[in-house]
C-alpha cells in the first residue's frame, strides 16, 4: 500500500455521510452480526518531556500470534535500543524484572510486572500489571494499573515525574470487516466506544457500504464504497473536531495480501484546512494532536 498521506493528498474526497459533521446521526448503529476481528498488535507512540526540556520518543508495542504474546519499547529512531520481551515464550518467561538500556545521552532503565496481567482477545493487558521507564534519575513514563503502587514502592520520594503524552495509536487486525475498539481522544474526555464494519452482499446489499459508529451511533455511512475507497470526513468528538480517513483500496483491487487504514486525527482548529496542511502552519507550537490507525486485515 502506498504511503497514506500521499493517498490523501492526490485523491481524497470529501465523501457526505448520512450524519451531519456538527453532531452525531440520531440513527443508531446497525446491530454487528459479525464476530469483530482479531486484534493482533497495538502500537503506542508517548512523547515525553524531560526536566531539561529534551522531548524523548517511546513506542511501545503489543503483539500477539497463536503461539506467543510479546511486548516491544523502543526509543527515538534508534532500533538497536530496542526492548523485547516475549512473556509467553517457552525459551523466555520473565514476567518481571528491570533492564537496563543505554542512549546516546541518557540512561534508560525499564521496571516491568506482567506476572498477574490479565487480557481479554487482544495483545495488550488491561488490569493487572504495570511498566514503568526511568530515564536517568527522572520517571518518565509509567504504564498499567499497578503502576502507582509500584511508583510508591521501587521508587524513591521526591523523584521527578516528567510529563508524557499518548501521541498516537496504532492498531492491527485480522479476521473480517468488523472492527471494534475504544479511543480517548483527549486527556480530559471519557473513552469512547468504536465500531468500524463494512456490509455486504450477505447482508441483501447491492453495493458495499462502510460505517462507522461511535459509542453506538453513525458518524458517517459511505455507500458504493468499491468507487469511493478513499476518502475523508470530519466528526466532532468531545468538543474536538476529528478528521476521519479511509483507504480500503486493498480490500477491492489486492485482497490477497492489502490492508484497509482507518485513521481519526484530533485538530484544533475551526478552518476548513486538513491536518496535512495545519501541520506546516503549527510546527513551533506545543500542543499535540493525537491519531488514531486502525489497519484492518480481511482475511476471510
Amino acid at each position: 500500500m502506498r504511503d497514506f498521506a500521499a493517498c490523501f493528498s492526490e485523491y481524497a474526497t470529501d465523501i457526505v455521510s448520512d450524519a451531519s459533521c456538527s453532531s452525531y446521526s440520531n440513527h443508531s448503529c446497525i446491530s454487528p452480526s459479525l464476530i469483530p476481528s482479531i486484534q493482533i498488535a497495538v502500537t503506542c507512540l508517548y512523547k515525553t518531556i524531560l526536566s531539561n526540556h529534551q522531548p524523548l520518543l517511546i513506542t511501545v508495542t503489543w503483539c500477539k500470534n497463536s503461539l506467543s504474546q510479546g511486548l516491544n519499547i523502543s526509543f527515538g529512531d534508534d532500533s538497536a535500543t530496542t526492548f523485547k520481551l516475549n512473556p509467553n515464550s517457552r525459551l523466555f518467561r520473565k514476567k518481571k524484572g528491570t533492564k537496563t538500556i543505554e542512549l546516546s545521552n541518557s540512561k534508560c532503565e525499564i521496571i516491568w510486572d506482567l506476572s498477574t496481567a490479565q487480557y481479554k482477545t487482544g495483545p495488550e493487558p488491561v488490569q493487572g500489571y504495570y511498566i514503568l521507564i526511568m530515564v536517568d534519575s527522572e520517571l518518565g513514563l509509567i504504564l498499567g494499573d499497578m503502576a502507582q503502587e509500584a511508583v510508591t514502592k521501587k521508587i524513591k520520594n521526591g523523584t521527578h515525574l516528567a510529563k508524557s503524552t499518548l501521541v498516537s495509536r496504532r492498531e492491527h487486525y485480522s479476521g473480517n470487516t468488523h472492527y471494534s475498539t475504544k479511543a480517548q481522544f483527549c486527556e480530559t474526555g471519557i473513552s469512547h466506544d468504536i465500531l468500524i464494519r463494512c456490509s455486504g452482499d450477505n447482508e441483501g446489499l447491492k453495493y458495499p457500504v462502510l460505517s462507522v459508529c461511535i459509542d453506538k451511533k453513525m458518524v458517517i455511512r459511505v455507500k458504493r464504497l468499491h468507487l469511493n475507497f478513499r476518502g475523508n470526513q470530519s466528526i466532532f468528538v468531545d468538543g474536538l473536531m476529528v478528521d476521519l480517513f479511509w483507504d480500503v483500496h486493498d480490500w477491492f483491487f489486492n485482497p490477497g495480501s492489502g490492508y484497509a487504514v482507518f485513521m481519526f486525527r484530533t485538530r484544533s482548529g475551526l478552518d476548513s484546512r486538513l491536518w496535512l496542511e495545519e501541520k506546516l502552519v503549527q510546527k513551533d507550537e506545543e500542543k499535540l494532536e493525537f491519531s488514531l490507525l486502525i489497519y484492518a486485515c480481511n482475511s476471510r
